[in-house]
């Protein structure tokens, strides 16, 4: 099978990649998109080296990468517009210059052209907002199946539509996307073991962390951390620290952007890392920092979801939580009793590399996708 994985990073990521390394913008496209791999960030080539290990060809996109994308571009020959290149993907949405932007070759007229360049089996999308309808239209001739993977807000219906399948590690979007004329499948998210080995020895010097974004998707969380940050030692990383009030608590601990190994880094030094849902999950459990903090060996308190027990033994390889009062509790207690909060992290690091690794995952997809194609 010829797979091709199409994704897109934060900007703030890919800015401070390339400003912590000078130079990197004017090299090849090769160097560029290996350097950006490099970092771990996402789900980096997750997917790809273990579908590749398994005998399918499997090639990643980063397609909002804009330097690294225009030198692909220059080095084939490719027609692109820098008017068009310089309107954020954000601006993008709006429908009063969707149109517009449409007619531009820019970033998606980049990633078309990759597209049509490697004609693969099945086009892979993480993200469902990136390519247009009319860029689905252009790519379909030379695609097998489009398939689109989503833990986020969905986009508009012309978007849904434009895939063959829908995968998601939401089981309520299951039922909902396929009420929706679309085929959909269950799908989870998962853990790299290249990450403990690019971490190495890390030492244990944080008591408790919250590692992750303040935005609005994470709106209902945002009380909960300031509850945190005034009753336990808690540390935070991640973006959005900029739209706190600078007399928040948070602002007051919180220690910058992570990205990446720099993120895994994070929670590996926390004894303690808590977790916290965004209100689109609603009440099922799933995101990356599950098997993220647990992959590292970090103990896990996350929020208590339906599904919570399908993933991990709740108490003895994680620990839940109901209300911010339970979860300062159970900070305060496993700080207390070290030994129990390092047993319950081993534990949970062990079923994580058992069970949920992207090596494992590769293994359930690639059934999936045959089924369809």
């Amino acid at each position: 099978m010829r797979i091709l994985l199409l994704d897109t990073y934060y900007p703030a990521f890919l800015k401070a990649t390339y400003a912590a390394q000078p130079g990197l913008a004017a090299a090849s496209y090769d160097a560029q998109h290996q350097a950006m791999l490099g970092q771990l960030f996402g789900t980096s080539d997750f997917y790809s080296r273990h579908l590749q290990a398994m005998g399918h060809e499997a090639h990643d996109l980063i397609v909002n990468n804009l330097p690294a994308q225009t030198t692909w571009a220059k080095e084939h020959g490719t027609r692109i517009n820098t008017l068009a290149l310089r309107v954020p993907q954000r601006l993008r949405r709006l429908p009063v210059l969707r149109g517009m932007l449409e007619a531009l070759p820019g970033l998606v007229d980049i990633a078309v052209e990759q597209i049509i360049d490697y004609r693969p089996d099945v086009l892979y999308c993480q993200d469902l907002w990136f390519m247009t309808p009319r860029a689905m239209a252009r790519v379909r001739p030379y695609v097998g199946k489009i398939v689109g993977q989503i833990a986020s807000p969905m986009p508009p219906d012309p978007l849904i539509h434009s895939y063959d399948l829908i995968l998601t590690s939401f089981p309520h979007f299951v039922p909902r996307l396929r009420a929706m004329g679309v085929a959909s499948e269950y799908f989870r998210i998962g853990f790299d073991t290249r990450v403990l080995e690019a971490l190495g020895d890390v030492s244990r010097d944080i008591d408790v962390s919250f590692v992750g974004g303040i935005s609005r998707h994470h709106g209902k969380a945002l009380p909960m951390l300031t509850y945190l940050a005034q009753n336990t030692p808690i540390q935070f990383f991640g973006y959005g620290a900029a739209s706190l009030e600078r007399t928040s608590p948070i602002a007051a601990r919180h220690r910058g952007e992570v990205w990446g190994l720099n993120m895994y880094r994070a929670l590996a030094r926390s004894r303690v890392t808590l977790n916290r849902h965004i209100n689109v999950a609603e009440n099922n459990a799933n995101n990356m920092r599950l098997f993220e903090a647990t992959g590292v060996g970090t103990l896990l308190i996350t929020d208590r979801k339906d599904n919570l027990g399908e993933l991990f033994e709740v108490g003895k390889e994680v620990v839940a939580y109901d209300s911010q009062e339970e979860a300062v509790e159970l900070i305060r207690y496993y700080m207390d009793h070290p030994e129990e909060a390092d047993a319950i992290a081993r534990a949970g690091q062990a079923r994580t590399l058992r069970e949920h690794t992207y090596e494992r995952r590769m293994h359930e997809l690639v059934p999936i996708l045959e089924r369809y194609l």
